[in-house]
């Protein structure tokens, strides 16, 4: 990013503020509703996903940590029956998800992009409007629920848009205090083996740019995480409204221009 204007990476920076904002105070949506303004600056991808998997890498495991370290405080110095992430559910999960990720990742299946991400918009919306009208619609179908998981590890590997359907799935079967950070322990898993795949594809990492992008980001994450206790502290569900909206506005976007391969 050497040859950018000083414009550019004043709107660069700003733009890595709102993208910790919305990860910490969602608990995703950082890298999906922040790279189509970045790529608007700066046209190439592969400079902004190693940053912005690093950061989501760094304040997961930071903000996973904080949320048991001020449960145990609130419960006298022991650690609760119920913790801050859900363990149980996260493995469950993670068995059905990691074939299909590993699959994306190195490619060994290419479904076609445009079907796959209309396909996967329309469900995330059926799961979306339910969390707005304050009705989430739930499956009660583990079969189902697997195939949608296992269709979010794969694009996860392959693009940026597995994310709104995994968590299309999580939101049903976690509760809402518990679902932020347990979405943060899989990204950080999903996304560790995206890193390796980076590494060993010799893709440069932007180390240098992560330093000035970082106390960026953390601006961000310290108001989302104000926001974050704000929207679980209201009485009118108010966490999962605007996840559906933000999911609606994820996927009619998505459905608009189904282009999110990355």
């Amino acid at each position: 990013m050497a040859e950018l204007s000083a414009l550019q990476l004043t709107l660069i920076g700003l733009i890595f503020v709102w993208s910790g904002f919305v990860r910490t105070s969602l608990g995703f949506g950082g890298a999906v509703l922040s790279l189509p303004f970045l790529l608007l600056v700066h046209d190439e991808p592969l400079v902004f996903l190693p940053i912005i998997a690093i950061h989501l890498m760094i304040f997961s495991s930071w903000i996973a940590w904080r949320g048991h370290r001020q449960l145990v405080a609130e419960n006298g110095g022991q650690a609760p029956a119920e913790g801050n992430i859900d363990w149980t559910y996260l493995r469950r999960a993670m068995k059905v998800m990691i074939i299909p990720k590993l699959i994306g990742v190195v490619g060994l299946l290419t479904l076609p992009g445009n079907v796959m991400t209309s396909i996967i918009f329309v469900i995330v919306l059926v799961y979306a409007v339910g969390y707005v009208l304050d009705k989430p619609f739930r499956s009660n179908n583990r079969y189902l629920d697997a195939l949608l998981l296992a269709l979010g590890g794969y694009v996860s590997g392959t693009s940026l848009i597995g994310a709104p359907l995994i968590i299309a799935v999580f939101a049903t079967h976690v509760a809402a205090h518990q679902l932020r950070d347990t979405l943060f322990v899989l990204w950080f898993i999903l996304v560790l083996i995206k890193m390796v795949s980076f590494v060993v594809a010799g893709v440069d990492l932007q180390l240098v740019h992560q330093l000035w992008l970082l106390p960026c980001a953390l601006v961000g994450h310290l108001v989302g995480e104000r926001a974050h206790r704000y929207m679980l502290a209201s009485r009118t569900n108010l966490y999962f409204r605007v996840l559906g909206a933000v999911l609606i506005l994820v996927s009619v976007v998505g459905l608009l221009a189904p282009t999110g391969q990355a």
